[in-house]
């Protein structure tokens, strides 16, 4: 019956929310390590790829290599809104639907900067249009909503 009682106690819901809060904190400081070994992996990545281009004889600038080179600055810079992401809600405690939009836009922006024409049809490039629009539509509806609450 001891025993039973402090389970009890442990999903009392303030108690039980707490426990929560604790794991979910836990687990972005996880996210948040990992993420920065990503990092590290994508700049080793992006210095290996630069290097080699260089060292070749360039056929104009970079070759064809320039698309490849560009996508992973992206993959850097995708990473980087990530771990904002995920510090973001460490300090607040609230998932900021602003930099989730913005690393939406970035993501789909990368992807339209490395489509290969060779390989898709022209309606995944339509596709990819209409996504960014979608998200910046978003982006404006929650500058607007957000501009308008705090004023």
């Amino acid at each position: 019956m001891r025993k039973f009682q402090k389970v009890l106690f442990y999903f009392q819901d303030e108690r039980f929310l707490e426990i929560i809060h604790a794991l979910e904190k836990l687990i972005s400081k996880v996210l948040a390590m990992c993420l920065i070994i990503v990092i590290f992996v994508s700049i080793f990545d992006l210095v290996k790829v630069l290097s080699i281009q260089l060292a070749q004889e360039p056929v104009g600038f970079f070759g064809g290599g320039l698309v490849e080179i560009f996508g992973l600055f992206l993959n850097v810079l995708i990473a980087l809104e990530l771990l904002e992401n995920i510090t973001g809600y460490l300090r607040k405690n609230v998932v900021q639907i602003e930099l989730v939009v913005i690393t939406a836009v970035i993501a789909v922006a990368r992807k339209i900067i490395i489509f290969d024409f060779n390989k898709y049809h022209s309606l995944e490039l339509a596709s990819l249009g209409f996504a960014i629009l979608a998200l910046s539509f978003s982006y404006w509806l929650v500058k607007y909503y957000n501009s308008n609450n705090n004023s």
